[in-house]
Formats: structure tokens, sequence, C-alpha cells
């Protein structure tokens, strides 16, 4: 698959480099435990993974300041990672333990951390968007310049409440960054079998709303649409959309079989276009650090995971009294 235009690469530093390799790497080694966890019977309920995906989240939070603001839905573990959440405590949550962000009462699909401003994690597809435009409202009120990523999939993209959402975003001016996370499938179908739309950052344009398509395989294309992006809301000159062409090589979820697909097309694709391999090509190749540097960082992080899975492991199960917690009576 060709890659999407992508906007001019910006510079960026060794250190910077390391970071988004890093912080791409940590996401995926933390989905493949959850993947095993899952298997295991560990993990209940729902588990969408983030594997392919990890640029979208990664070079945008890389143009986030303190008080930006993010929302997303069920495939939500990258972006708590992303925004700086203690993967224990994610960790716990998918295990349904104490020690969790939710105390191990929301699981895989609603999580919340107000600390870093990471406001779910929603089970219903397109819920999140009136929310999001909620958060950048309040922004607005206030008087001060942050922004609200709000994140949804090709698939939500065909639901009412995404264009009611538009409608209000742009007529108030809100400082929201629509980030369509189309990695070609929705549940199951290819976006070419379920819409006859070129593009779907360009459903906005009737709103009034710019907007554009970007390779979300390539983390600093994703980070320079993203300071475009965000200096248009900051400015006050109302919602963006970025419509990020991205791939996810596992199911739906975890109970997702995937045969509406290619094991050749999936293949493909992590050989051609990972996003990790790209930035570890580009430290390498650029002299920027050596096989073994790489290897000690992946050593870092399944470190990291482990600990993880195993607070996810050992921390209590909620106890009877949190039933009658956190929740309106």
């Amino acid at each position: 698959m060709a890659r999407a235009k992508s906007a001019d690469t910006p510079n960026v530093s060794k250190d910077e480099l390391l970071r988004f390799y890093r912080e791409m790497l940590l996401i995926r080694r933390f989905e493949e435990k959850a993947g095993q966890l899952y298997g295991m019977g560990l993990i209940g309920g729902f588990c969408h993974l983030y594997i392919g995906q990890e640029a979208v989240v990664v070079g945008l939070e890389s143009v986030a300041k303190e008080g930006d603001k993010r929302v997303t839905s069920y495939r939500d573990h990258g972006h708590m990672l992303a925004c700086g959440m203690d993967a224990k405590g994610v960790m716990a949550e998918l295990t349904g333990r104490i020690g969790g962000y939710s105390k191990g009462k929301g699981g895989s699909m609603h999580m919340f951390s107000r600390e870093r401003h990471f406001y779910g994690g929603h089970g219903i597809v397109g819920a999140q968007l009136p929310l999001g435009a909620g958060l950048a409202f309040a922004d607005k009120y206030l008087g001060n310049d942050n922004v609200t990523f709000t994140y949804f999939g090709d698939g939500a993209a065909n639901q009412g409440q995404v264009y009611e959402t538009y409608n209000m975003a742009e007529l108030w001016d809100l400082p929201v960054i629509f980030v369509i996370e189309n990695n070609q499938y929705a549940m199951g179908t290819s976006v070419k079998r379920s819409t006859k739309s070129t593009t779907l950052f360009g459903r906005g344009l009737a709103y009034g709303i710019p907007g554009e398509q970007v390779d979300g395989m390539d983390v600093l294309a994703v980070k320079a649409a993203g300071e475009k992006a965000v200096a248009h809301c900051r400015a006050g000159k109302g919602p963006y959309i970025l419509e990020m062409m991205t791939y996810r090589y596992r199911g739906h979820s975890m109970s997702d079989p995937a045969k509406y697909r290619t094991r050749e097309e999936v293949q493909k694709m992590r050989d051609e276009r990972d996003a990790i391999e790209h930035v570890r090509d580009v430290l390498v190749t650029g002299g920027h650090a050596t096989d073994d540097d790489l290897k000690a960082i992946d050593r870092d992080i399944k470190a990291i995971v482990n600990e993880a899975a195993e607070f996810g492991k050992d921390s209590p199960e909620p106890p009877l009294s949190e039933l009658w917690t956190d929740i309106t009576a």
C-alpha cells in the first residue's frame, strides 16, 4: 500500500528520535503482553490492541502541552501510555484489579486519568466526539489556549454524531483536533466497501473545517501535521481534521480472526511500512544509535512491561464496597 501524502518532515533531534522509538516500542510490547494475558484468561471482557498504529498517538503527543486533553474510543491503551499514564496502572485495570486507573471497574474500554487529562476510553462507537467538543468548549470558555485531541476510527466516521459535532465545533470555533485513525477495516469491513468517499477528512469541508490526510505510519509526518493542526487551534481558528492513514496488524479485537484480509497483506505492511522499524532505520543509518543501543532500549521496555504484568496479576481485586462508589444515585 502506498504511503499517504506526508507533510513536510520536521527537523528532529537524536534525542527526540530515540524518545519516539522508546515510546512506540513501549506501546508495542505492552500490547503484545496484554494479548498474552488475555489468552491466559487474566484479562476479561473486550480487548482491542493498538499494534501497528503506534506512530499516530506518539507523534501527536509530541506536539501537545500541559493542559491539552485527549479522548478516544475503546482502542485506547496506546493513548494512555503515550500521554504518560503508568503502565502498571493501565495493566492492573485490564486485569480488573484495585491498582488500576479505574479501580478495576472500567477494564480495557473505560479508563480515565484527570491528572494526565485523559478522558476515556469509550465503548460506544463515536460517543467520544461530542465529549471531545465539550472539553474544547470548556477551554474556550475559560479563555486558555489548550486543545483537545479527539480520536476516532474510520468505522466511527460514518456515525451521525460525528457530523453534528463537526457543525457545532465549527460554529463555535472550538479548539478541537479531530483525529481519524483510518486503519482501513473498521470492525472488519474495508473502507473501500463501506464508503465511496475518497477521503474521510474531506467530509469536514462541508462544515468549513480544514484538514488533511497524513501518513500515519511515519511518526515524523504525524508530528509535522500535528504542529500545523495545533497552531491552527491555538490561534482561535476553530477545529481541524487529521486523517491518519494507519494499519492494525491484529484483528479488531482479541476475538476477531481477521479473515477479511490476507496474511500476505498484513505481512507486507509489517515488512515495508512498520512505524517502529522506520524510526529504527533513521537512527541506525543516521549514525544516531547502534543495534546494541536499540537492543538495550528493548530490554528496558520489556522489563517495564513485565513489571506491569506482575503488578496486574498481584494487585488485589476491588472489594465489594467498590460497587457503591463512583456512581450517581
